[in-house]
């Protein structure tokens, strides 16, 4: 697929995912029917909801590419794709039935390992962030679309860090002590990466975490902004894994975290 083609495609699938977030909300508003999976996670109505409507939409749009879903794949068939999407219904589930902000709406069309495409829609936090190319990522707010850059928003010599926990382990500190980091904020589900490709926050780094659906999305908008991604030891961070297990994370919003 050409610019073109990834452009129209992404921008096809903006009113699906606003209409999901509205959904989850009115899901959640109802009364959540929750249950709990093999892996003992939670899973709820809301997320089924808007695991249907996305692989509908997506299904209609590309109806002979792969789509690999938190709820409904299959990990025993090893992943064999050199294109595929990536959904992630609601990362963040335990975050949306507490009836918190952070939780995301995810889509990522993978080609050839790199996220390409990626929608992260923050449904609480009216915010819906789209890319479908390097120097191509977007935010929808108040009804405005703002191209985004990892245009650092804070003070020179304040360096945010962004962790999935409150108490980050040693191994994550000390990375983080590298960059100069002054603060560390906790923020839950692919939303990190979202507010690193709008230059709110510097870094982010984890250890082996997820799977690739809790990535991909929140990766592409990210990277197509202009933020660098890779494991903890410098290595491409890549997509298409067999198991799609997640490797180590580093996010820097720029190689200096000052500029």
């Amino acid at each position: 697929m050409n610019k073109i083609e990834l452009k129209k495609l992404t921008e096809a699938l903006i009113e699906t995912v606003n209409y999901a977030g509205q959904e989850s909300i009115r899901l959640y508003d109802e009364g959540l029917k929750i249950d709990i999976k093999e892996d003992d996670s939670p899973v709820s109505n809301g997320d089924l909801r808007v695991n249907d409507l996305l692989t509908k939409k997506i299904s209609e749009l590309t109806p002979n590419i792969k789509i690999v879903s938190e709820e409904t794949v299959n990990l025993k068939i090893k992943n064999s794709s050199n294109i595929f999407w990536l959904i992630d219904p609601i990362d963040g589930t335990k975050e949306y039935i507490a009836g918190k902000d952070e939780y995301t709406i995810n889509a990522a069309l993978v080609i050839d390992k790199v996220p390409l495409v990626g929608l992260v829609g923050v449904p609480r936090k009216k915010r819906l962030f789209f890319s479908y190319g390097p120097g191509e990522s977007f935010l929808i707010e108040e009804g405005k679309i703002k191209k985004i850059s990892c245009k650092k928003q804070r003070p020179k010599g304040d360096i945010v860090a962004l962790s999935s926990v409150i108490k980050p382990s040693d191994l994550i500190l000390n990375k983080l002590k590298e960059f100069n980091v002054t603060s560390i904020v906790k923020m839950a589900s692919s939303y990190k990466f979202c507010v690193i490709a709008t230059g709110e926050y510097d870094i982010y780094a984890a250890r082996e975490r997820a799977n690739e659906w809790d990535y991909a999305a929140g990766h592409a908008v990210a990277q197509n902004a202009g933020a660098i991604i890779k494991t903890l030891d410098g290595k491409p961070f890549l997509y298409g894994k067999e198991d799609y297990k997640n490797p180590s994370l580093l996010i820097k919003r720029s190689q200096n975290l000052n500029d």
